[in-house]
Parts: C-alpha cells; sequence; structure tokens
C-alpha cells in the first residue's frame, strides 16, 4: 500500500531549470493556501517473545496491520509458526486525513474464526516525533474493546434556574449533545451510533438515551436532555435525589457512544466525561472532546508478557507554502551537479548531515528529476565513491548517498518498465501452486525434487529470456547513468576487463529486478502478499537470477551461493549462451543511445485491487446497491470485474474520464468513496480505506490528466431521488456545483510535487542545523590549520575535499533557512491560534495549544 511513485514519463522531462523569483513580502501567504501534508515511512522489523498457545502446539501464524486510529491502511505478509515473526516490510504512503493514534496490531491469523489480535502499540500523534529515523523495540499492549476508540463529540452545557411550584428555586442541568465526527467503520461499514448520557454522582446515576442514526461515522443528534441538579430544602415532593448545593462539585456528565448491533451485543464506541463544574464561571460551556477508552480500558497485570515489536518509523508534516518562497532554496539545489568538488554542494551537504541519508534522497531524486538534473549529479557522486573503492569486485555493493540516489531513481522512472517486463511471468508464478522447493530439509513429504528443480528452472529462464530482451524498454535516464557508470568504473579498474558490467549489473539486476522478483507487492506489480509457498519460489528465483546478472559469477564460472543445493542447480546456467546474453543486455542499456521506445503497443497496468462499486443500472426492485468487484486499471481503460482474470463486467476508455474527485459521505452514509466522472453516468466507487482512496485519486487523475474536455466543476454529492444533494439541482445534467480539485500541470509528462519536495528538504536542514553548524566549523578548522588533524572526531565524519567552497554553501543554506524561517513561523502562530483548544480542530483530550 506504499503511495506509488511518479511515473517514467519523468524520464524524458524536457522542463527547464529552475530560476531564481523574487521573495514575496511577508504576511503575503496569509491570502494564499498553505497546503498541510502527511507522510509516513518506515519499517515492520519483526515481533519477539509473543505469547505461545497452551497446547502443544504452540506456535503462531502472525501477521501485522497499520491503522490510523481505528482503520487499517496497511498489511503485512503471514509469518507461519513462529512466536518471533521477522517481517522486514518497508511501507510508504500519503497520510489524507486527520488522525490522533498511529497503531500497529499484531495478530494470530485464523483460517476458521476471527483473527486474533496478539496486541498492539499506539502512539499518538504529538509523540511520533520522539522515535522518527530510529528502530525501537515497542511493548506489545492488550488490546481490548473499550480500550479501541477514535472520533470526537461536539457538547453544549447549560444551568439554568427554575422557580417551583412553591415558589422555591431549583437548578437544572441543559445538555445538549450535537453532533460526533470521525466515528470508526464497524465490519468496514459505517456504524449505526447512538449515544446514552448520564449526570454521575456520589449518590445518583441518571441516564437517558439519543436516537440511533443509521449508517454514518458523522452522526448530527442535535438531542437536548434536562437533569435536576439541586433542590431546595423546603422542596417537599418526595426524589430519590437530595442533592445538596456543595456536591455540584462531584457531578459529571458522561456521553458513552455505542454503536447498535441490532441482534447482537452493542459496541461500545468510547466515551468523554465532563465536570459539572465548568459551569462555575459561566452559564453556558460549548465545546469539542475527543472520545476516551474507558477507564479500565488499557489497564492490565500482564502487559509485559505479550511480547514486543521492533518499529522504525519516520511521520511528516510539511506546510507547503506558495510556489515563490522556495526559488532560492532551488535555485542553490539545482546548481548542485555544477559545483566542483561535489562534495561541496548543498545536495551532498544535506545527505551529509541527515541523521538517515534516505531522508535526504527521497526530495533530492524527485526535484533533480523533474528539473533533468539526476543524471549529472549522480555520475559525480557515483564517481565519488569510486575513488573509496580498492577492489572492483565490491564495486558499489555499499549503502551510500551515490546507490541509494539510484535506487530511488529505479522506483520512480522504472515503475513501467517492471510492469511491461515481469508482471506477466509473476502473475503465472502467484497463480499456480508449482513447487520449486529444491532444499532437501525443506522438502515436503510426496515432492520430486527433480520435478520441482525443473519447475524453478522453467521460471528462471523465462524471466531471464524477457530481462534480457527487454533493453528498449529501459528507460532513458536509467541507461544514460548505467553508461557514465560504466565509463568510470573502466577508468578506476582500467586492468579489469569485467568491472564495465559489474558496475552495471550490481544495479539493474541486483538492486532492481531480483528486488522486484522477491516483493512484487511493493512494487505494485501484484495487489496482494504472496503466500509463503510462493514467497519461497521468488526467493530461489531472485537468489538465481542476481547470480545470472552477476557478470563476474558467470564470467569466472563460480557462483557466490553458500547453500550446496544452489550452487548444484546453478550449474544448470553455466554456459557460454547465458553469459553471452547477460553481455549482451548490458551492453545494449548502457549505450548513450535512446532506448525507451516512442510508445507500447501494449497498455501498461497501473494499479489493481478489490473495492465495492454502485450499481450503474436499476435491479428489478428498483434499488441500487453495492457490490464487490475487482478493479483494474491500465494506461487505457478502466474495467471492473467479478474476480481477478475473468472477463470485464464493464470499461470506461481513459479517454473518456472528465473528472476523479472524491465523494461526501453524506451520499450513501459511507467512507472513502470517489466518483469517476466520465462520458456516461458517474461511477461511485468506495475503497477499502483512506490511503487506498487517495491512491486511486491519484492515480486515476494522473492517467487522464492530458484528457480533452476535462471537468472544471463537478458535483460533490451524488444524484439522488430526482436531484443532486449537493446544490439540489434538479437537472441530472446541471453544471457541477464545487470547482474540481485536480487542474492541468504545466508540464503534464511530470507529476511531481517541487513545491512538497523543496519544503522537506527546508525540514531536514533546519533539523539538522546542529550538524550543519559542526561542519562549518570543520571547514573553518581545516582551512586555519593545515598541519595534522589534532581532533579528527570533529570532522572526521564529514566528506570535505574543498574547505573553502563548503564553506560558502553552507552560509548560503543557512542564509535561505532563515528567510524561510519566518513565512512558516508566522503560518504556525497563525494556525495555532486560529484552533481555539476545544475547537473542531482541536478537540479538548488531545493536544492543547
Amino acid at each position: 500500500m506504499a503511495a506509488a511513485a511518479p511515473a517514467a514519463a519523468a524520464a524524458s522531462s524536457e522542463a527547464p531549470a529552475a530560476t531564481a523569483t523574487a521573495e514575496p513580502e511577508a504576511g503575503d501567504e496569509d491570502s494564499r493556501e498553505v497546503r498541510v501534508l502527511q507522510s509516513l515511512r518506515g519499517k515492520i522489523c519483526e515481533a519477539k517473545n509473543l505469547l505461545p498457545y497452551l497446547g502443544p502446539n504452540k506456535m503462531r501464524d502472525c501477521f501485522c496491520t497499520i491503522n490510523l486510529d481505528q482503520e487499517e491502511v496497511y498489511r503485512t505478509q503471514v509469518v507461519e509458526k513462529s512466536l518471533s515473526p521477522f517481517f522486514s516490510e518497508e511501507f510508504y504512503f500519503e497520510i489524507p486525513r486527520t488522525f490522533q493514534y498511529l497503531s500497529f496490531y499484531v495478530y494470530d491469523k485464523n483460517v476458521l474464526q476471527r483473527d486474533l489480535r496478539i496486541g498492539k502499540v499506539a502512539i499518538k500523534k504529538e509523540d511520533l516525533c520522539n522515535h522518527s529515523g530510529k528502530e525501537t523495540w515497542f511493548s506489545l499492549q492488550p488490546v481490548d474493546s473499550n480500550s479501541e476508540v477514535q472520533g470526537k463529540v461536539h457538547l453544549e452545557l447549560k444551568l439554568n434556574e427554575l422557580i417551583t411550584e412553591n415558589g422555591t428555586v431549583c437548578q437544572q442541568l441543559v445538555v445538549h449533545i450535537k453532533a460526533c465526527h470521525g466515528l470508526p467503520l464497524i465490519n468496514g461499514q459505517s456504524c449505526d451510533p447512538y449515544a446514552t448520557v448520564s449526570l454521575v454522582g456520589p449518590s445518583r446515576n441518571d441516564q437517558k438515551k439519543t436516537k440511533v442514526k443509521k449508517k454514518t461515522s458523522n452522526p448530527q443528534f442535535n438531542e437536548i436532555f434536562y437533569f435536576e441538579v439541586t433542590r431546595s430544602s423546603s422542596y417537599t415532593r418526595k426524589s430519590q435525589f437530595q442533592v445538596e448545593e456543595e456536591d455540584i462539585e462531584k457531578l459529571e456528565i458522561r456521553i458513552d457512544l455505542w454503536n447498535n448491533g441490532n441482534l447482537v451485543q452493542d459496541v461500545f464506541l468510547g466515551e468523554i466525561k465532563v465536570p459539572v463544574n465548568v459551569l462555575r464561571n459561566d452559564s453556558s460551556h460549548q465545546a469539542w472532546y475527543l472520545l476516551q477508552p474507558r477507564d479500565n480500558g488499557n489497564k492490565s497485570s500482564k502487559t509485559d508478557d505479550l511480547g514486543s515489536l521492533r518499529l522504525n518509523i519516520c511521520y511528516t508534516e510539511d506546510y507547503v507554502l506558495p510556489s515563490e518562497y522556495y526559488g532560492p532554496l532551488k535555485t542553490l539545489l539545482l546548481k548542485s551537479p555544477d559545483v566542483q568538488p561535489i562534495s561541496a554542494s548543498a545536495a551532498y551537504i544535506l545527505g551529509e548531515i541527515c541523521r538517515d541519508k534516505n531522508d535526504a534522497v527521497l526530495p533530492l531524486v524527485r526535484l533533480l528529476l523533474h528539473h533533468d538534473k539526476l543524471v549529472p549529479f549522480a555520475t559525480a557522486v557515483a564517481e565519488l565513491d569510486l575513488k573509496d573503492t580498492q577492489d572492483a569486485n565490491t564495486i558499489f555493493r555499499g549503502n551510500s548517498l551515490a546507490t541509494r540516489c539510484l535506487d530511488e531513481m529505479m522506483k520512480i522512472v522504472g515503475g513501467h518498465y517492471l510492469k511491461v517486463t515481469l508482471k506477466p511471468i509473476l502473475d503465472e508464478i502467484c497463480e499456480s501452486s508449482k513447487s520449486c522447493e529444491i532444499d532437501p530439509i525443506k522438502l515436503k513429504e510426496g515432492d520430486n525434487v527433480e520435478n520441482n528443480k525443473e519447475n524453478l528452472r522453467y521460471y528462471v529462464d523465462k524471466l531471464f529470456s524477457t530481462i534480457v530482451k527487454s533493453s528498449m524498454s529501459c528507460p532513458t535516464v536509467m541507461c544514460d547513468i548505467f553508461y557514465s557508470l560504466r565509463q568510470m568504473a573502466t577508468q578506476r579498474f582500467p586492468n579489469d576487463p569485467h568491472v564495465q558490467y559489474s558496475a552495471v549489473s550490481s544495479f539493474v539486476f541486483l538492486r532492481f529486478f531480483a528486488v522486484a522478483v522477491v516483493s512484487p507487492h511493493t512494487f505494485h506489480l501484484r495487489p496482494h502478499h504472496p503466500d509463503p509457498q510462493t514467497i519461497r519460489t521468488l526467493t530461489l528465483i531472485s537468489k538465481t537470477l542476481q547470480t545470472l546478472g552477476s557478470w563476474g559469477s558467470l564470467s569466472k564460472s563460480k557462483s557466490s551461493f553458500k547453500e550446496t543445493f544452489m550452487c548444484e542447480f546453478f550449474k544448470m546456467f553455466q554456459e557460454e549462451g547465458y553469459i553471452m546474453a547477460v553481455k549482451k543486455f548490458l551492453d545494449e542499456i548502457s549505450s548513450t543511445e535512446t532506448k525507451e521506445s516512442s510508445g507500447t503497443s501494449e497498455p501498461v497496468h497501473l494499479k489493481e485491487g478489490e473495492m465495492y462499486k454502485r450499481a450503474q443500472g436499476r435491479t428489478r426492485i428498483g434499488k441500487k446497491n453495492f457490490k464487490k468487484r475487482w478493479f483494474c486499471l491500465t494506461s487505457r481503460e478502466l474495467t471492473y470485474h467479478k474476480q481477478p482474470g475473468k472477463d470485464a463486467i464493464y470499461t470506461i476508455p481513459v479517454k473518456n474520464i472528465l473528472a476523479v474527485e472524491k465523494l461526501e459521505e453524506s451520499s450513501f452514509n459511507k467512507k472513502n468513496m470517489f466518483q469517476v466522472i466520465h462520458t456516461e453516468k458517474p461511477l461511485y466507487v468506495q475503497a477499502n480505506n483512506c490511503v487506498e482512496a487517495n491512491e486511486w485519486i491519484d492515480v486515476l487523475c494522473r492517467v487522464s490528466r492530458c484528457n480533452q474536455n476535462r471537468l472544471t466543476f463537478y458535483h460533490p454529492s451524488a444524484y439522488l431521488n430526482g436531484n443532486w444533494l449537493c446544490c439540489l439541482e434538479t437537472s441530472e445534467n446541471a453544471l457541477g456545483c464545487k470547482p474540481c480539485t485536480a487542474g492541468v500541470p504545466a508540464d503534464i509528462q511530470i507529476d511531481i510535487d517541487e513545491d512538497r519536495e523543496t519544503e522537506r528538504i527546508y525540514s531536514l536542514f533546519t533539523l539538522s542545523l546542529l550538524k550543519l553548524q559542526k561542519m562549518e566549523e570543520a571547514c573553518g578548522t581545516i582551512a586555519v590549520y593545515q598541519g595534522p588533524q589534532k581532533e579528527p572526531d570533529d570532522y572526521s565524519n564529514f566528506v570535505i575535499e574543498d574547505s573553502v567552497t563548503t564553506f560558502k554553501t553552507i552560509q548560503q543554506i543557512k542564509s535561505i533557512i532563515e528567510k524561510l524561517d519566518e513565512p512558516h513561523e508566522k503560518y504556525r502562530k497563525k494556525r495555532s491560534s486560529s484552533a481555539k483548544y476545544g475547537s473542531k480542530e482541536n478537540p479538548i483530550g488531545g493536544k492543547t495549544t
């Protein structure tokens, strides 16, 4: 479910380099939109010491999920028969909505019954920064239905004085429960919520109840309840409540939210408690409150016995200003490839000072690609790597800035290439049940190792043959970089005839094809995690392809396998034909000629998955319902099918798509809905979660962005019962009432948000100012003291080839960052002051501002 990178068309961009723009006056951003963008990336590493079964078979089949509050947005593969499952799954996605908790649940897979939740790690949004970029072991906490809450309640309290029949005065509490927002989905669908409203004190518990609201996560209750709080001592009517004036301090209003279970037990959704003494200084109190778990919701005497989970989490929240603010920083970054030496450039310095180089690589590569500057930058940093490489056999095997930049570049521009090359064969492997196990220790009873060898060889040969014939599909930007690597490697090791090939194969085979084969879901080549047997097959294929692609292993007639069974299997491939095929392929993808074909004859698969769609036509009884369907998007058409691999039930040509927009929940009381507006009736679709909905909208917008007759206005709600719910227009062909969100960019070939990437780089420089300062001091020390380094620890971790040039670049970076700090600080203050504590944006129970 990781968010897809921009399309391969980035490789052929003709976008000009950025030029410096005049900075706007301070405060100008107040009148324009500042975008708040959230993203999450990281790794679910492993769990350990999970609770065993009580029976003789103590092992569990475990998987892990990522949830935004109670909404699942990611799921790992199942690790079978283990109490210390090793997941090792990376994730990345944009977060399209607000949330209170980021949670990781560890499950025990159950085929016949509901999967068992073993434990969870729940981190408040404001605490995520404390764990950013670090691998941390978290103790699993118990999962209890009373602790699983999300959403907020809008409440108003008033205290009235009433005169009784005999003239005495008593106090009456008026509780107005207005609405709730963001309640969880129950079994994937909007809930049927109701609320109980109680006045609780030392000697009373007076409870009332709202009506049930059907199929909504944002119910509008608007119900008022009255409670007698105090009575005069002269009030003679018998009552079970005799509350003295001073006991008001001990009274509280408790709101409990429930999902109406109809024939089954009602589900607790959360509660809030508000002391009546909030009215001490004011006769009226109105605020939004975050729902809280029950008092005993997370308490357990055995919290340390559930095991622990190792995670690496990096959450980012960027405030993206209007474009003109980023001109000076973009200009400095885009000059990086031309700076001599490259280690004195702003882009290289960013990689040096970031705690995790990946943080710097992600935005840098996208920005440089967008402006056609990546090839010279990657070439320059790769040349710096080569200076430190003493053995040709270890060329480009480390995790340097150069290798990480190339890895990220191949993910971005190589997505199309992987789909047309690998996807058909990977589909065949994943959908067949052929056994390919050749390890004698892992063979199952009845397996024939010779048959398995033939199956494995068949798949390896088929993939290898497709790869070595795919050079015409290799993106131009990859070919250009491979050409540079080949030339530099030859110059660095002139006496090694094989190094020109191993320099290229270490990327294209080891870091590209082999990785995509072993984890196809990560590269969007498969919609789901393969089953354990298929994962084992893909692992054996990937190992073989890595070694086949390694020029050294083929040409020197020896493999690097440690396992005897793999050494024996690999002997089948040590023939001249394989050596020549690899050599020819590497020659073709590392030449200066453009290898990317001008157009593809076959449509490119962009995304597929299971979602719900609303019926296009009417059923016999006149009601339109929602059906589960398999959706498939290619570069030519959007189709849906009853099942994967079946004929399409319905097809929308991409050229007919006029707009793709979110659909308001009120239309069908369903979350995560979007609409595909085309030349016929709109197609209404419900995704499984908010991240998936966001990804489908994004990819559909990108593929249809160049279409003629795209709409500029649309209806955010559905057309039901003879009118549009949003504007109440009766004509089905009425012009939309809201502007479309996705316009046509100036450069339609690139879908990279350069302002967002530059903002991310600004944030990284801001976070790393201390290291930048140390690097600046190191430059000064080197420039002043020309003798032996007396205190190398101060700057030995930095690459500083030219202290003067590096010092000047750091000065420029600091000056630009200081200027960008001003509008950011102004926006933060404005945002903080506008979100009053108790408002919908900043409810009570959350982070106080």
